[in-house]
């Protein structure tokens, strides 16, 4: 028996990790490892044993930075530091369900709000725990990503909560995640 909150909320982004600094970055449309392990600590549970992601659309949002360096500008003898514009994909309407193994760490995160990545991508919760079985979790609409090698695996990472090895797993997309498809 899995015990599921939903979690929902306007927009989220979640930052490809391949993406450093480019100037146009979608959303990553699933969870990594590390993720699931940054959520589990903030919720104070003991374990998250599944997830399915899934949203309504990709809004294209734009977002001024300004660079790391300082410049010198030898004429007007001042130091500036220049400016740009990044182009993100963030999720409308992002659902999150996770999978609690006891009703106590169900409750315990069914409490609080978590973001995906970003602290101004916030999904609140549901106050409904839903009880499924692994076969009725197994058919909610979503993307997941199974944290195991095999030979459907790909590299999404490095895991930051652990020496920062390699993440590696395979997605398993079900149904329409995106509702706009």
């Amino acid at each position: 028996m899995y015990y599921v909150v939903r979690y929902s909320g306007p927009f989220g982004f979640i930052k490809p990790w391949t993406a450093v600094r480019d100037s146009k970055t979608f959303s990553q449309q699933f969870l990594t490892p590390s993720i699931i392990e940054g959520i589990r600590q903030k919720l104070e549970v003991n374990t998250i044993l599944r997830y399915r992601l899934k949203y309504s659309s990709i809004s294209i949002q734009q977002e001024q930075t300004q660079t790391r360096g300082w410049e010198k500008k030898a004429k007007t003898k001042e130091m500036v530091r220049n400016l740009s514009i990044l182009e993100r994909g963030v999720m409308v309407d992002p659902e999150l369900y996770l999978a609690f193994e006891n009703i106590a760490d169900a409750e315990k995160a069914s409490q609080q709000h978590i973001c995906l990545c970003r602290n101004e991508d916030i999904l609140f919760p549901d106050m409904e725990i839903l009880e499924l079985e692994e076969a009725e979790f197994n058919t909610l609409t979503g993307f997941e990503l199974h944290f195991e090698e095999s030979e459907k695996s790909f590299l999404v990472g490095f895991n930051r909560f652990d020496s920062s090895k390699p993440m590696y797993g395979w997605l398993e997309v079900v149904g329409k995640p995106v509702a706009g498809l």
